[in-house]
């Protein structure tokens, strides 16, 4: 059996310090929590020999200024590549491989109500287009739909609006990021044609959310209500709206930092620490039966 490699903590902690300040979203944050990591260091609090015990000393700094969930140092089990964003990639493809796609459910409620699960994640385009095309045009025929994000934990925002056109009728502007550094925005717009059919944007559509519901899932949510497009019955979600991206710093260890914060062209701002706040709300279990009979008596009316 292979001893664990042992674990330093200092250039974990002088890589995370560096990380922060050159990406961090919020350069002010990023200079707090730079210093904030280097004080506790010097104190001996990450002197622990265990990877992941550190992760999650470092993670509870991380998120004690302005609470970002996506600010985080990620313990992974398995070793990882060192390769940038590697680590993040091999297990969302894993998770693919599991799902089906991302798309684990398709289903015909009675009504001519249809059910789509989008689960665990959105995964990246190139990957999920196929499966996500053939499961949206499936339900595109239905009288209603109800689209499940409880176990939906992000992923890309490119799958967000591929979703989203198969849910609306003309382009719509549905996001904009704002990069690190203030100097490059960029607009998200749902796509102009799909591959299949459209539902389209006018039959009634439910989302469902959880107390689990998170990023990227958190985007696809909120662009739906604030377009007026869809219900949100559920829990509000986590609440992160920071795209992140990954760095290797131990072969146990990742550095999660949000690069940009997404900004809604109707609300003019977004779900960051709040959460979407569901238009029906009521416990997750109980969401898919309430959308179910809202779909049913908007349909009989």
């Amino acid at each position: 059996m292979t001893p664990p490699m042992k674990l330093a903590p200092a250039p974990v902690i002088d890589e995370m310090a560096r990380l922060l300040t050159e990406h961090y979203v919020f350069p002010e944050i990023a200079e707090q929590l730079a210093g904030l990591l280097q004080r506790r260091l010097t104190e001996g609090a990450y002197d622990v020999d265990d990877a992941e015990e550190l992760a999650r000393l470092v993670t509870a700094d991380l998120q004690s200024v302005n609470g970002d969930r996506h600010l985080r140092l990620k313990h992974h089990p398995a070793p990882v590549s060192p390769k940038q964003g590697a680590a993040t990639r091999d297990a969302m493809r894993r998770n693919f491989d599991s799902s089906l796609g991302g798309a684990p459910r398709v289903q015909l409620l009675d009504g001519g109500v249809a059910l789509v699960e989008l689960a665990p994640m959105l995964f990246p385009l190139e990957w999920a287009a196929e499966p996500l095309s053939a499961a949206l045009t499936l339900a595109s025929r239905a009288q209603a739909l109800i689209v499940d994000l409880r176990a939906n934990r992000g992923g890309d925002p490119d799958t967000v609006a591929f979703v989203c056109s198969y849910l609306l009728d003309e382009r719509t502007h549905l996001n904009t990021m704002y990069w690190h550094g203030g100097e490059r925005s960029e607009q998200s717009w749902s796509l102009p044609h799909v591959p299949g059919a459209r539902f389209g944007g006018s039959k009634p559509l439910y989302v469902l959310s959880s107390d689990s519901t998170f990023s990227a899932a958190e985007e696809l949510a909120y662009d739906l209500q604030q377009l007026g497009r869809a219900v949100v019955v559920g829990e509000p979600t986590r609440g992160g709206a920071h795209p992140c991206q990954g760095w290797t710093l131990h072969p146990h260890l990742e550095a999660t930092v949000p690069v940009g914060r997404a900004i809604n062209p109707v609300s003019s701002t977004n779900w960051e620490g709040t959460g979407v706040q569901p238009d029906i709300r009521c416990a997750a279990a109980d969401s898919l039966d309430h959308a179910h009979a809202l779909a049913l008596a908007r349909l009989a009316g």
